[in-house]
């Protein structure tokens, strides 16, 4: 892969809809929450190991993520298990897809990149932003979700100026058309980089 760009943001910061502007743009997207799905889906990776560590968490020849997080509520040690087992497994999967595509510009939607030192393997990170009012208003409108809710999962995570900080590139997600714009700016770059290398 020549080109390995890191895409995260917090909840409701836009992060999808900016990975798939970069996939319009011509980029490989690889997608940390779309890997995981793959491993516990019946006949994934994960499902074995994880069965053998909790019977239970296994409905239909699958993991269940409602099981999981049940356990994970349970039991303060399931978590740090969980993550020995499923970690490794994700790791290999984004590098399989780094081997298949040798000549992309690939972007990685890994919503907790900072958090897990996920950056060290980019060549640039990128974080989308919107205000927090904005942020709130998208997260809420999904229907899925409360106010508090949100508020639990934001203090478990890096907070989103801290992310802005640390990223190569920040991209405001306020409309479609200024965020599209700014997804072609980051591809000039990169590709000026890349004559530069």
């Amino acid at each position: 892969m020549r080109f390995k760009l890191g895409l995260t943001g917090s909840i409701g910061m836009g992060k999808s809809t900016t990975a798939k502007m970069f996939a319009d743009a011509g980029c490989v997207v690889w997608d940390a929450d779309a890997a995981v799905h793959r491993l516990y889906s019946a006949g994934g990776a994960a499902v074995a190991p994880l069965g053998a560590l909790f019977p239970h968490a296994i409905k239909d020849g699958a993991v269940s993520r409602t099981a999981l997080r049940e356990i994970i509520a349970a039991n303060t040690s399931a978590l740090s298990e969980i993550e020995t087992v499923v970690h490794p497994l994700v790791q290999k999967d984004r590098e399989t897809f780094i081997a298949e595509h040798p000549d992309a510009i690939g972007v990685f939607d890994i919503p907790l990149l900072f958090e897990t030192g996920g950056d060290a393997a980019m060549d640039a990170t990128v974080c989308v932003n919107v205000p927090h009012e904005t942020q709130l208003a998208r997260v809420l409108a999904r229907g899925s979700m409360t106010a508090e809710n949100l508020t639990r999962i934001l203090e478990r995570q890096m907070p989103n100026k801290e992310k802005c900080a640390r990223a190569t590139y920040v991209i405001e997600t306020d409309t479609l058309e200024h965020a599209r714009a700014q997804v072609q700016t980051v591809l000039k770059d990169i590709e000026q980089r890349g004559h530069h290398a």
